[in-house]
């Protein structure tokens, strides 16, 4: 067997710790698919002290990540410190100028700086692998860059946060209300001590702007992604789209539409029905649809030490054996800039749920005003009655613009027996 390949990791938290354990627990099957032994020989944190659950005796140690892209010992950089800028950013940037593969589990990182980078790793011709920093243990990057090469794919998308999941699904099955569950998930540890990234969509956005990316051949794009998170989604909402024979997920959708291509995290409605709305949990599902393949659905854990690891060392396996491809699928020069499209220009049904004061004329009047914007109904539904008080009105669309149902919304809400704002879901046949 040849000579070790020697790898630094850079970050030694949930993921770092993680890397180096699962490299030496299953270091024979790993050094046989490789085709020689992978050894951590150096790392780089912040606090030595720190008991990470894993021995680091004998290793080489840098206070100053940025260091490890300077030691001649080291092929392999892994990236596991996290950000989109800092440390992370210039370890990464210095490890491929200094002609080192990096391994990265950095969505941050790879959304907002991937084109510069991929760049800059093709001019040295060194691998910068990410399989990690989409859907954990999901093998999603490999699936759309490599498996579905072959084809022309219409639109990837899928749950991209285990945070948000877990939210969603715990006020489902315990008719809880959001801010309960989520400080129940921060105190189980699967939300974070600030959780704005997960709940307000922003890490799902920078999963989503890579598979766009990918998928569609074009340079990462996270600017373009239409952002909103699950903080407004209530129990009452998720109870009535039960009712109505749906489930509300956090999805990313990137799809090809005439004109270019549309990028947005939102919640959404999907059908009871829809594989996708048994996906519970922490659980993590990406869906790809291809010309000749049709459509691929891939389901797993998204985060942990486990599942993130199983990603960074397939992609450390590939690099031994010599296997990396360009980073977004294709040389730089072949990636198309199509146009990205507004949220504006979005069209689909919609879920509407005001909270009116039940009085004669109420109805009358929101529905003038969405015949005025030439907004079609399927359903309406209103449950119970209480004269004089606020009760529930919910309305679901036929297919729409997301401009004229704005538009009607902004009125609908001016109108004086409204009591809140009106709540908007799009619902998705995925």
């Amino acid at each position: 067997m040849s000579r070790p390949i020697s790898v630094a990791v850079a970050g030694l938290g949930t993921v770092g710790a993680g890397v180096v354990n699962l490299l030496r627990a299953n270091a024979d099957i790993i050094a046989a698919r490789a085709g020689r032994p992978i050894a951590v020989t150096a790392v780089s944190a912040r606090d030595r002290t720190r008991d990470r659950g894993v021995p680091l005796s004998g290793l080489r140690w840098y206070e100053d990540a940025v260091a490890l892209a300077a030691d001649p010992q080291v092929e392999v950089v892994v990236e596991c410190i996290g950000g989109s800028d800092g440390k992370a950013k210039a370890l990464v940037e210095a490890a491929i100028a200094a002609g080192k593969h990096v391994v990265t589990a950095n969505k941050a990182l790879l959304a907002v700086h991937g084109a510069g980078l991929a760049e800059a790793a093709e001019a040295k011709g060194v691998a910068l692998a990410f399989e990690a920093a989409v859907a954990g243990g999901i093998p999603a990057i490999k699936a759309v860059r490599e498996g579905l090469a072959a084809n022309r794919i219409s639109r990837v998308a899928g749950i991209l946060n285990g945070t948000c999941n877990y939210i969603l699904t715990t006020m489902r099955e315990q008719k809880r209300e959001f801010s309960e569950v989520l400080a129940e998930a921060q105190k189980l540890g699967y939300a974070e001590a600030d959780p704005s990234f997960d709940i307000d969509g922003i890490d799902a956005a920078h999963k989503l702007a890579i598979l766009a990316a990918l998928a569609f051949g074009r340079p990462v794009d996270f600017g373009a992604v239409h952002v909103e998170g699950i903080r407004e989604v209530s129990a009452l909402d998720i109870a009535l789209a039960e009712e109505l024979g749906y489930r509300i997920k956090l999805l990313g959708i990137a799809r090809r539409e005439d004109g270019g291509i549309s990028t947005r995290v939102h919640p959404c409605m999907v059908p009871v029905s829809a594989p996708i709305a048994r996906v519970d949990g922490v659980f993590n599902a990406v869906v790809a649809e291809g010309d000749f393949v049709g459509r691929v659905m891939m389901e797993g854990r998204g985060a942990g030490a486990g599942p993130t690891a199983s990603a960074v060392v397939a992609d450390l396996i590939d690099i031994a054996r010599g296997r990396f491809t360009p980073v977004w699928g294709a040389a730089t020069a072949a990636l198309k800039p199509e146009p990205s499209l507004p949220m504006e220009r979005h069209t689909g049904a919609y879920y509407l749920r005001l909270m009116v004061v039940d009085r004669p004329g109420v109805i009358a009047d929101v529905t003038g005003v969405l015949r005025d914007h030439a907004i079609s109904l399927e359903s309406m539904l209103q449950r119970g009655r209480a004269p004089g008080e606020a009760v529930p009105v919910v309305l679901t669309t036929h297919e729409t613009s997301e401009a004229a149902v704005r538009a009607a919304l902004a009125r609908i809400a001016a109108l004086d027996a409204v009591v809140e704002k009106p709540a908007l879901i799009r619902i998705e046949a995925l």
